[in-house]
Parts: C-alpha cells; sequence; structure tokens
C-alpha cells in the first residue's frame, strides 16, 4: 500500500492506494486562510500538521489492515509558501502563501535585475519565495534576523515526518532562488534576496527517499518502516497523477484558476511570456504551464451577481455550440498572469442590450474565459511546446459546453477522465511507488481511463478563431481604463 497527501490551501486529501495504484480509500481535513490586511495571505503551519494527523487517523479506522500495509507515502503541495524556522526548528511567523500580493516592490525589485529572469527562467512575480523574504527583511528585521532555514509547506510536513530539512526540484523552482536548467540553488539569485545557502533545505527529485518516519509520530500508526519521499509542487504532482510527463503530453484545467499545463523533455524557457517554466517532480524532465486566475471563479461571480446558482447557469446555457455571441466578456477579475503578468487590470463586459439574459452572459463568461486559455496555450507553443491533444480536468471540464467551446478554440481533442482517484493525491501515491519499489515513473504515471472525447467543431474554428484574435487586441483597451 502506498499513500499520496495532497496539501491544498483550504485542506489536506489523503489517499489509499495498492500496489497497483487503484484507490482503496481517502480522507480529508480542513483549514483557514487568514486575510489579515488587504493582499495578505497566511496560514499556521500547525494547521497543516494537524490536517494530516485528522486525515490518516480517519483513513487509518476505516482501512486498517490496508493503512498498516503502507510502504511509503509522499506529499503534493501548494507552491511559493514561506515558511520560516529558528535554529531550533521553530515557526517564526505565519507562513505567507502563493496567493499573497504584499512583496509586489520586492517582487519588481529582484526581477528588474538580468539574471533573475536569466537564471530561474521565470518572471519573478510576487506571489513567488524570494520576494516574500525580502519582504520581511525590510518590514519584520527581527524576524529576518532569526531565520535560519525556509520551507516550502509541504516540506515543513516532510520536515515534521522525518526531522530532515529537504526539498525537491519541483518546489524549489517556484522560490526564485533556484538555477531551473541545472537543477540546483544559485548563489547569483540568493544574493539577489539577502539569502544564503545555509539557509536552504536540501535538494532531492520527488522520488527520492527522504527517510522514514521519526519515532516521536508514532501516534499517527504508520508502519515503523514506511518510507517518506520528496513529492512535488501540486501541478507538476498533478501532472504525475495524469501521466503528463513529456512531449505531447499535457491538460488543460477548468478549476478556480485555469492552468494549461504542458510536460517538456527539455528546458525551454521563455519569461517574457509569462509561461511558468518549472523543474518536473520526475528526474530529467520539466512543464510549463499558463496560468488564467478567474476561470470557473468568473462563473462563480456571475452566480453571485444573478442570484443563480453556478449549476444552473451552466444548465441554462444548454449544451449546443454556437458561434460568438455579441456580449464579451474579459474575465480578468483578479488581474491576469499569462501572458500579461499583470495584477491591474480588471475584467469587463461589452456588447450588452436590454435583450441580454443569463443565458447570454453564462455564454460570455465561458467564452472569455476559453479565450484567456487559449492566450496561455500560444504562449506554451511559443515556447516549443506542443500539445496535439490533451486531457480536460477540473469542475467545468464536466460542462459538455465549455468543453467543446474550449476544444474548439484550441483546435485540439480534449479527453475527459471517468469520475475516479486521480491528479493531485494519486501523483503524490504515484511518486511514493516509484521512491520505494525504484519503478519507471513512465510506466507508473499513465493516463487515467478516458471517458469520453471532445472534438473541435469543425464548422465554427474559424468563428472562434476570429473571436479569441478580437478578444487578445482589447487587452489594451481594457489596461487603458481608469
Amino acid at each position: 500500500m502506498f499513500l499520496g497527501l495532497d496539501l491544498g490551501t483550504s485542506g489536506v486529501k489523503a489517499l489509499l492506494v495498492d500496489g497497483e495504484g487503484r484507490a482503496i480509500g481517502s480522507a480529508d481535513a480542513s483549514y483557514d486562510v487568514s486575510n489579515p490586511a488587504q493582499g495578505w495571505s497566511e496560514q499556521d503551519p500547525a494547521d497543516w500538521t494537524a490536517g494530516v494527523s485528522a486525515a490518516l487517523s480517519e483513513l487509518k479506522s476505516a482501512h486498517l489492515d490496508a493503512f498498516g500495509a503502507v510502504q511509503g507515502l509522499a506529499l503534493s503541495g501548494h507552491m511559493h509558501g514561506a515558511v520560516l524556522v529558528d535554529a531550533a526548528g521553530d515557526v517564526l511567523r505565519p507562513c505567507i502563501l502563493w496567493n499573497d500580493t504584499r512583496s509586489f516592490e520586492q517582487a519588481a525589485d529582484i526581477d528588474s535585475n538580468p539574471q533573475a529572469r536569466t537564471i530561474s527562467g521565470n518572471i519573478v512575480f510576487p506571489g513567488f519565495t524570494a520576494p516574500k523574504l525580502a519582504w520581511v527583511a525590510a518590514h519584520e528585521p527581527d524576524v529576518f534576523a532569526k531565520v535560519a532555514r525556509v520551507m516550502l509547506p509541504k516540506d515543513y510536513v516532510v520536515w515534521w515526518l522525518t526531522g530532515r530539512y529537504v526539498t525537491e526540484m519541483s518546489d524549489a523552482a517556484g522560490t526564485a532562488w533556484l538555477d531551473v536548467g541545472v537543477r540546483g540553488w544559485s548563489e547569483d539569485l540568493l544574493a539577489l534576496g539577502g539569502m544564503s545557502r545555509d539557509q536552504m533545505p536540501d535538494l532531492l527529485e520527488g522520488s527520492d527517499v527522504v527517510g522514514e518516519v521519526q519515532s516521536v509520530r508514532a501516534d499517527l500508526g504508520l508502519p515503523k518502516t514506511c518510507k517518506v519521499i520528496a513529492g512535488g509542487a501540486d501541478n507538476a504532482v498533478a501532472a504525475c497523477g495524469v501521466g503528463a510527463l513529456g512531449e505531447g503530453q499535457g491538460f488543460v484545467s477548468l478549476g478556480t484558476s485555469g492552468v494549461v499545463l504542458a510536460g517538456r523533455d527539455t528546458y525551454a524557457p521563455l519569461p517574457a511570456s509569462a509561461v511558468h517554466t518549472f523543474c518536473h517532480a520526475v528526474p530529467a524532465r520539466w512543464y510549463q504551464m499558463g496560468v488564467v486566475l478567474a476561470a470557473t471563479d468568473s462563473l462563480n461571480w456571475l452566480s453571485r451577481v444573478t442570484g443563480q446558482s453556478a449549476q444552473a447557469l451552466s444548465e441554462g446555457a444548454g449544451n449546443v455550440l454556437l458561434a460568438p455571441g455579441a456580449v464579451k466578456f474579459y474575465p480578468y477579475l483578479s488581474g491576469e498572469r499569462t501572458p500579461h503578468n499583470d495584477a491591474h487590470v480588471r475584467g469587463g463586459l461589452t456588447g450588452l442590450d436590454v435583450a441580454t439574459g443569463p443565458a447570454d452572459l453564462t455564454q460570455a463568461v465561458m467564452a472569455g474565459v476559453t479565450f484567456a486559455l487559449r492566450d496561455s496555450f500560444e504562449a506554451l507553443k511559443a515556447t516549443g511546446a506542443n500539445l496535439p491533444s490533451a486531457l480536460a480536468i477540473g469542475g467545468g471540464s464536466r460542462s459538455d459546453l465549455w468543453c467543446s467551446m474550449l476544444a474548439t478554440t484550441l483546435n485540439i481533442p480534449l479527453e475527459r477522465p471517468q469520475e475516479g482517484a486521480f491528479g493531485a493525491a494519486l501523483g503524490a501515491a504515484r511518486l511514493a511507488m516509484c521512491g520505494v519499489t525504484g519503478a519507471d515513473p513512465d510506466q507508473i504515471m499513465t493516463k487515467p481511463p478516458i471517458a469520453d472525447v471532445v472534438s473541435p467543431n469543425l464548422d465554427l474554428i474559424a468563428a472562434y478563431d476570429d473571436a479569441y484574435r478580437a478578444f487578445a487586441a482589447a487587452y489594451p483597451t481594457l489596461k487603458a481604463m481608469p
């Protein structure tokens, strides 16, 4: 048996699988996010360990014999968070999370040095770890002076389990301290942020063994011989869960945010496109992704302003793909990541008419998000990534209309997996399997069973292509609005 733990922003999921990767059982535990000031987002690391303990306890109670046969576990975790500890390992302040924007000035300052993008392969975004530490140095100097180690969220849980300060390549790639092509800490990048190598955890690959669960965690009930595997960053591990490791493999995620991800066999950064280029959670692989900050969250916004549920809006829009409508939606409700790297641009609706109804608005929102995902798709193609087809995952992918619109706009077939366990929790369990058994990731990290394939509507490709180009051309106008 193997365990995958997915440490998310709102909770942790524990998935128990057998030696064939089949799900045996799962358990969840939730925790809160603190927002002590505008643009701030923090969590207490103790909430993560309490959540892991609760989820494992529930799983053990429900599957006692299987739980006792666990040979290894690995974690997936939300990226970029800064857990600061002193020399005794005590947490110095709440973790600053990935969606915290307080360090925008520090990010711009680090990014202004040409070395930052050249070595890291990425724009230095405010959400990354390096600018967070620069903010702490400027605003909490007493805390900064005590920082002995910096850990990423999942790595704090790994330390809690094993007593070792480690991270792995996929999470380290999102700090702006890693030479992503070389897969090693960069002394030059560390110096840009006022950090030193001895404050960094040891680097492993995602399938490397960290160690056994230490005896002080015996209350978790894990076997004494259970090995902890390094794991990976959430999107990288989700890619492991759906078999997106190398060239031609990837997914489009219609979740709260939207992601277009492509596996890469080589390192091919293009920072100016605002595409993320990160190490994969398996050795000698990388991945690239474009990010839309408000995907299904845009439909949730429409739900709030209309008083109809997102499901009712989706059902009211129908299942048949029609030509693009007159109403246009620009989904920049929280700014945008790829390709604009613009935290200040805001969304808009145009083409409204007295006859405009909820179905028109819903179709416009779906189209606007779809066109924003096309922006990311085009940015990925500019790096040399090739996705002849892709998996469609996330809650929005259940909509036949939205999937058809997306397949037609990207002009590729989209494969929808069968309902079941896949994604980050399964990817983490697969990393545990590889770490314990030494199995080849390409043999373990395969696609999930496919329920159906949504093909582009050949009659509407040209119309959606024209509508996308009009959408892309509107960004400067939106940007110029006060």
